[in-house]
């Protein structure tokens, strides 16, 4: 008999619910047909060279007569141990620091001078990009002969304005040759930053500035208040970015060294991590302990572009 609800009806037998469908598992396939590319590209060239590396660093390997047997972790142990592996680090972070920060704060103000309304505004966007097109071994003999001891115009200049006595040498020093090589890296890299923070900030809504103008807020408020936090997220892309390129710096110390060695100078004094990686793996063909110097390079970057971002979102938050 059937049973009767609280509302007077009378339930009918249980309907039965439809069939589900099964999921296709082909359907995606199309989508992922399309970033296949992407996937295959990046394990070859990018996977596979990192876990290669890695197998060789735990070898003693030879670089032209191959694997010479099992190390383990030895070359990580001898790497800790190595006086020149410290030095080789404090250059790298010192460099890196002396020349990214100005240059990052530095390309955000040129960026915010190239978006107001200027004349010829597009040639001078397009003379921010010189030093991309000048090849940084020409670069560094330019900024070799600026920073030259004897007849530099650096050194001119300074004892001119009566800042020096005796004429700086600057690539016998540490501070005075991370400072060398940073105003080298600047050069080369605050147009290129500039352009990109340009772009993002040509993607604010012009309204904002309109409604603030009428509310009275200065230029200056404008840029923290309504710009600065509008292109964070390019803000903090850039020093990603740059912490990456920061810490591989290779092309600038090296070509600064008038001796072309890798050492960094007499006494290491800025011999980067990827010079001490190329002094091990192509001059003495000790592709082992290149390897380890590469994977603990690899590591740092990983944990300071990492640290970066999250200052970055704090600071943004």
């Amino acid at each position: 008999m059937a049973a009767t609800t609280s509302l007077g009806s009378t339930a009918g037998p249980a309907e039965s619910a439809p069939p589900r469908r099964r999921a296709n598992p082909l359907r995606h396939l199309p989508a992922y047909s399309f970033v296949a590319p992407f996937f295959l590209v990046f394990g070859i060239f990018g996977l596979y060279p990192l876990a290669y590396t890695f197998w060789v660093s735990l070898h003693h390997w030879d670089r032209l007569t191959g694997d010479a047997g099992f190390a383990g972790l030895d070359n990580f142990r001898e790497l800790l141990a190595d006086p020149d592996f410290y030095t080789a680090t404090f250059n790298t972070f010192s460099i890196f620091l002396l020349s990214t920060a100005p240059q990052l704060l530095v390309a955000l103000g040129v960026g915010w001078l190239l978006d107001r309304r200027l004349r010829a505004r597009t040639t001078w966007r397009a003379l921010v990009l010189v030093p991309q097109y000048v090849s940084v071994v020409a670069v560094a003999l330019v900024f070799s002969q600026l920073f030259g001891r004897d007849f530099g115009i650096v050194n001119r200049a300074l004892e001119q304005l009566g800042l020096i006595g005796d004429p700086i040498d600057w690539a016998a020093d540490t501070w005075s040759s991370h400072l060398a090589i940073s105003f080298m890296v600047m050069w080369r890299w605050t147009g290129y930053n500039a352009l990109i923070y340009l772009a993002a900030m040509q993607a604010v809504p012009r309204e904002l500035y309109e409604s603030a103008m009428v509310d009275g807020a200065g230029r200056l408020l404008t840029f923290r208040r309504i710009t600065l936090p509008a292109i964070r997220p390019t803000v903090l892309f850039t020093v990603v970015i740059s912490t990456i390129g920061g810490l591989q710096l290779f092309a600038e110390p090296m070509l600064f060294d008038q001796q072309g060695n890798a050492e960094g100078g007499t006494e290491h004094q800025f011999q980067t991590l990827t010079l001490m990686l190329y002094k091990y793996g192509f001059i003495n063909n000790d592709a082992g302990y290149a390897s380890a110097v590469s994977w603990v390079l690899f590591l740092l970057i990983a944990v300071v572009a990492t640290a970066n971002a999250l200052l970055v979102r704090r600071s943004g938050r």
